[in-house]
């Protein structure tokens, strides 16, 4: 009977020590994405705390093991399997040519919620106005395989060099032409240049090392995280909104509202009245709530979203 009792006790320290070292290894960029990538997963929710020179932050999901390095590295990384899965653009899988899967598209950067491009600008003084007339000249750009790929695909002769920062001011005393990211333009139009061509438009991605995603549980991991990151993207400007009224004016309400879909309506112990809930964009709130004040709504509540989930 002891035998039996130590077995167990074995078998149970086992596949307890199994669980704990059951881990997903997942790369988050360093650098401009790092602070509105961790927003992102505190609304998903993971809470990820890090010091200023630490590159293995700390979450509070333990099944966790985050190592942040640059987006443009990431790809290759997930890649080879040092990574399980990681957060980089799209841009940096095509310059890196690298086999991963995405899982999926986060649309968010470092300062928004949208795209971002790469564009081809020269001086504003130049007398080039498109990219046929760069034939023989020399570019500078941070996403030199792509730049070259791209060139040569439109047959146009180019000189392609890498450019370790500020490319913006290399133009035109060290090179005739840069292609660089950009989300609104300022920047380029500060230094001086204009933009001839759009060659990018890139996303961030959610992307996993091919190998790790056949494996069942890191699977289920990959796609939970996909799921909950999508749904805290999902409910980025929305808000939630509760409110009782009278049945007789429940067409009026309804249309006033522009739901993602039919609003949600329960009853309540005075047959006479509804509850009323609805999701809607914050930004159209304080046109709509004097609108349903006037048409007889009560106890209006606003609440904020962390994730919707479609």
């Amino acid at each position: 009977m002891k035998k039996q009792n130590v077995k167990k006790q074995v078998l149970e320290k086992q596949i307890s020590e199994k669980r704990v070292l059951k881990k997903l290894k997942l790369g988050l960029p360093k650098g401009s994405l790092q602070e509105n990538t961790f927003e992102l997963f505190k609304k998903a929710g993971f809470r990820i705390y890090t010091e200023n020179r630490q590159y293995k932050p700390y979450c509070d999901d333990e099944e966790l093991e985050i190592t942040l390095v640059r987006a443009q590295e990431m790809p290759k990384y997930v890649e080879n399997g040092t990574f399980d899965c990681g957060i980089t653009g799209y841009d940096w899988i095509l310059e890196n040519n690298a086999k991963v899967k995405q899982v999926c598209e986060l649309l968010y950067s470092k300062s928004g919620f949208r795209p971002v491009k790469w564009v081809v600008a020269v001086h504003e003084n130049s007398k080039i106005n498109s990219i046929s007339q760069l034939k023989g000249k020399r570019i500078a750009t941070e996403l030199v395989n792509y730049v070259k790929k791209f060139f040569k695909s439109k047959k146009i002769n180019v000189e392609v060099e890498f450019s370790w920062g500020a490319t913006e001011v290399k133009v035109p005393d060290l090179v005739d032409a840069i292609v660089e990211l950009t989300e609104t333009g300022r920047s380029l139009r500060a230094n001086k240049l204009k933009i001839i061509d759009e060659i990018l438009v890139s996303t961030t991605r959610f992307i996993a090392n091919t190998k790790s995603y056949q494996d069942v549980w890191k699977k289920e991991k990959i796609e939970n995280i996909s799921l909950l990151l999508q749904g805290a993207l999902n409910a980025e400007g929305m808000v939630g909104l509760k409110m009782n009224i009278l049945k007789n004016n429940l067409t009026k309400i309804e249309q006033l509202l522009p739901a993602l879909k039919k609003p949600t309506i329960s009853t309540l112990s005075d047959k006479k009245w509804v509850a009323l809930e609805v999701i809607l964009e914050e930004k159209k709130v304080k046109q709509i709530i004097p609108k349903l004040k006037k048409f007889g709504a009560e106890g209006i509540i606003e609440y904020p979203l962390n994730k919707v989930v479609y």
